[in-house]
């Protein structure tokens, strides 16, 4: 069978690491053992400007008609406010050329807020999405359909596919069965803002909590925004038994690195779910992980090796649950190893970048 050609059409990069750019070369990778060629193409909307951006993509017309277009969405990849109504307009010019549409959502539902501000950004996003999903010949969801507020119910072209982990695969088995000397957490990226204080405050107390009971830990801060939290985190553990080692965005494969000196996954950005990436890394380890549960959280993030704890728990009653839920993982080996075999199980059938693959490869070999 000859190979097929498929583009992956990105809008602005994100710095320092664009995770969506990473995340299509993952999948060109892992699908072109089904015969399919990925290329990645950006609207370039942020440099050129969109009438210019617009114009290029309308003379590439001939090259895309009948060909698959793999549409990646996020709304600040397609307006630097979050308002990302321009997009149609490339869909617009997709469809014109007879290109064949899928839009991959990676942001799963708007973004949230209360201000007027947030509220006209949030309907704008709406707008955009459920008038993209009617532009497509086919959607991708990184979230099940009925965990979210907008898509259409009848809608029929829909597939869910989970994230996968941007990481170089296959990945070599990594070995977990041995607890390090001192016990490791692991944090993987912390949100900046506010929201990133708040989590600080959440690690120090969860660290905190398990290092009076085990007598020394090692903290293993790394990814995005970890070098801003630093100071916060040695100053509010100076009294504990506690190595600290930080280090901010570092290549893939130092991040498996980190991952394999690590015992657990403490993930508190938010609620976990099948969309986030930086969660799904640990699962792809094999590590046990911590996470709050949401609105979004559901199988197969729940077959994983994931302990949840409610986010709608007030501050100090969720850094209470944190630290018990470390204490548990490293003082219950039998429930350690049981939640490592789950993380395993659910990267080899969900996560991993073959399994994902197969789940593009169903519905673009049944469009053909």
């Amino acid at each position: 069978m000859s190979e097929r050609h498929v583009i992956a059409l990105l809008g602005r990069r994100d710095e320092p690491t664009d995770a969506v750019e990473e995340y299509c070369r993952c999948l060109g990778q892992a699908l072109a053992t089904h015969n399919f060629q990925v290329d990645i193409r950006r609207v370039p909307w942020n440099e050129r400007g969109w009438a210019s951006s617009l114009d290029a993509l309308r003379l590439q017309a001939e090259a895309l008609r009948g060909r698959w277009i793999l549409v990646q969405y996020t709304a600040l990849a397609w307006s630097a406010r979050g308002f990302p109504h321009r997009l149609l307009h490339v869909l617009r010019v997709l469809r014109k050329a007879d290109a064949r549409i899928a839009v991959v959502f990676h942001d799963a539902e708007p973004f949230g807020g209360t201000r007027l501000i947030d509220r006209l950004r949030r309907a704008a996003q709406v707008h955009t999405m459920r008038n993209a999903l009617d532009f497509s010949d086919h959607a991708v969801l990184t979230v099940p359909p009925e965990r979210l507020s907008w898509p259409d119910a009848r809608s029929q072209h829909l597939t869910f596919i989970p994230v996968g982990a941007n990481l170089p695969f296959p990945l070599e088995p990594q070995q977990h069965e041995l607890l390090h000397t001192p016990p490791t957490i692991g944090v993987f990226s912390i949100t900046g803002g506010a929201a990133g204080d708040r989590e600080t405050r959440d690690i120090v107390a969860a660290v905190r909590f398990a290092s009076q009971k085990l007598g020394k830990a090692r903290l293993l801060v790394f990814g995005r925004h970890a070098e801003t939290c630093e100071q916060a985190l040695r100053e509010a553990l100076l009294d504990c038994p506690v190595e600290i080692d930080v280090c901010g965005v570092i290549a893939a494969g130092e991040l498996i690195h980190r991952f394999a000196a690590s015992d657990v996954l403490l993930f508190v950005r938010g609620a976990i779910s099948s969309r986030r990436g930086s969660a799904i890394a640990g699962i792809a380890c094999g590590l046990p992980v911590i996470a709050l549960q949401g609105k979004e959280t559901a199988s197969p993030i729940t077959d994983a090796g994931v302990i949840l704890l409610s986010e709608d728990f007030d501050e100090a009653t969720l850094q209470s649950k944190l630290g018990e839920a470390l204490m548990r993982v490293f003082s219950d080996n039998e429930f350690r190893l049981k939640l490592i075999q789950r993380s395993r199980a659910a990267q080899k059938t969900y996560f991993s970048w073959p399994a994902i693959a197969a789940r593009y490869a169903e519905f673009l070999d049944a469009n053909e």
